[in-house]
């Protein structure tokens, strides 16, 4: 038998502003580490990035997400002056220059309607795709537009937008593709990362682009009536062996 239905409102809670953060901990490691104990419920301990060595055992796999963001945001303008906001999702298949993308304000924004942007380079919005998205085309590189023209896209509560855009990547971000950081690995540093290997801790990657529906609310009343939206993710095999190789030692696989 299934249990009680979960309704979403079961989740809400009240988040005061002053308690989020708007500008990152420097230096990364310092920001705050939460650590619950499972075999001793209440035992919560308040520690930093920094001692999660210290959590860690000789012969543990990290496992990371090494996807890097995308400068996604694009400010435009259109044909009447007024001003319009393209955030790309993915790269279509279909011809050269054509992404998914949410353009605001959509209802005001009609199918072949071209916006300019900051450069002047032009993007053409195409027909609408389900939960809201839009096929975009685009007259040049988009890689190359991205770099000119793009910004890295925050999350909605966040509202100071002066760090620099490498703060919102990991230090071992390498293929590109995120719309979103993958905020869980934000907090580590080259030294911690080099601490780590001299404990005996191995790391591997995985590469999960991250999409801007991860800050899309749930609007549905119970939560499986919720439809969870796709990400692209790999494994390598070298990080597939890794796991296997960690759980035959039984060592444990951390992610």
């Amino acid at each position: 038998m299934s249990g009680p239905r979960l309704r979403v409102d079961d989740f809400s809670y009240e988040l005061p502003a002053d308690a989020i953060a708007q500008i990152p901990t420097e230096p990364r490691d310092a920001s705050g580490l939460l650590v619950m104990d499972r075999s001793r419920p209440g035992d919560v301990q308040h520690l930093k990035f920094r001692d999660i060595g210290d959590l860690l055992e000789p012969g543990d796999l990290l496992v990371v997400n090494d996807s890097r963001v995308i400068p996604a945001r694009l400010s435009a303008r259109r044909s009447s002056g007024g001003t319009a906001e393209v955030l790309l999702l993915r790269p279509l298949a279909e011809g050269p220059g054509r992404w998914e993308a949410l353009v605001r304000p959509s209802r005001r924004i009609a199918e072949g309607d071209r916006l300019t942007l900051r450069t002047g380079e032009k993007v053409e919005v195409g027909e609408r795709l389900g939960g809201g998205a839009r096929v975009v085309r685009f007259d040049g590189d988009p890689a190359s537009i991205m770099a000119a023209a793009g910004e890295v896209p925050l999350p909605p509560y966040i509202h100071d937008r002066t760090a620099p855009a490498d703060r919102y990547q990991t230090v071992y971000a390498s293929p590109p593709g995120s719309a979103a950081a993958p905020t869980a690995g934000l907090h580590f540093t080259p030294e911690l990362l080099a601490s780590l290997v001299s404990r005996g801790v191995a790391r591997a990657s995985v590469t999960l682009h991250v999409g801007l529906d991860t800050f899309r609310p749930l609007e549905s009343e119970f939560t499986d009536e919720h439809l969870i939206h796709r990400e692209w993710f790999e494994i390598p095999a070298e990080t597939r062996r890794a796991i296997a190789t960690t759980r035959a030692s039984g060592s444990r696989v951390i992610a």
